[in-house]
């Protein structure tokens, strides 16, 4: 087996600061996948398929982040592939583990079906598919921008990732990431790069000292640090797609 970089979700991924907003998107059936939709100002050929975090992407943070990505320009399309049954439905403590074992498999197998809705709704030809990726929705992300997918994608604070996973990276992947991560610490960061920079792949790191792993989601907003790094992850971000999608 190839060795892990970004192990499975932890502790951590189950808490956070629920942030305030009033979400403007939709929710819509698309390949049997419940997916939140978030239109931009103007028409557009650009496409973010918003890959959730185990919160989903239902999840108030999640809609906010979602809406900021369209409103910069981008159609988001974020599939629950939990179905309902993301972690808010397990707090306190209430089968954390197992929920992670058994939520895995059902996300991968419905995923091709909602791919293949999507490009058959806003087309296959002439348009600019990017995709990101948090925490749970990595192992997405790295499959896309290996298969021709999508033109750009990015990650933050990854989880279920090897060293395969960048072994077979062929398009443009950025990496979002805490100064302190349990999931993706620093010797598998600079791993990944390792591999990166061996296969010449176009990548880019941020990485924000003072943060930990799901600071990208579920900071607290009143901590100045915490929110200039949620911040400036998704600056980041759209910057990134930006590069790619002229």
């Amino acid at each position: 087996m190839s060795p892990t970089l970004a192990s499975a979700p932890g502790s951590c991924c189950f808490s956070g600061v629920k942030h305030t907003g009033t979400p403007v998107g939709r929710v819509e059936d698309l390949g049997g996948i419940p997916t939140y939709i978030s239109d931009p100002p103007v028409p557009t050929q650009k496409v973010i398929l918003f890959l959730a975090d185990v919160w989903g992407p239902l999840f108030v943070n999640n809609k906010l982040i979602q809406d900021y990505f369209a409103s910069c320009g981008y159609i988001v399309l974020g599939p629950d592939y939990f179905f309902g049954d993301s972690v808010p439905n397990h707090l306190p403590d209430r089968d954390r583990q197992a929920w992670i074992d058994n939520s895995r498999k059902p996300a991968i197998d419905a995923f091709p079906a909602w791919l293949d809705a999507v490009k058959g709704r806003y087309g296959r030809e002439n348009i600019k598919y990017c995709a990101v990726g948090y925490c749970f929705g990595a192992p997405f992300v790295l499959d896309l921008c290996s298969d021709g997918s999508v033109v750009a994608g990015a990650l933050a604070h990854p989880a279920f990732l090897d060293e395969s996973h960048f072994e077979k990276l062929d398009g443009p992947l950025l990496l979002s990431c805490a100064e302190e991560d349990h999931t993706f610490p620093l010797a598998s960061r600079r791993r990944a790069e390792d591999i990166m920079v061996a296969r010449k792949c176009t990548y880019h790191f941020q990485v924000f000292s003072g943060v930990k792993h799901g600071f990208a989601v579920r900071c607290d907003p009143a901590i100045d640090m915490q929110r200039w790094a949620k911040e400036e992850s998704a600056r980041g971000i759209v910057s990134w797609f930006d590069r790619f999608t002229v």
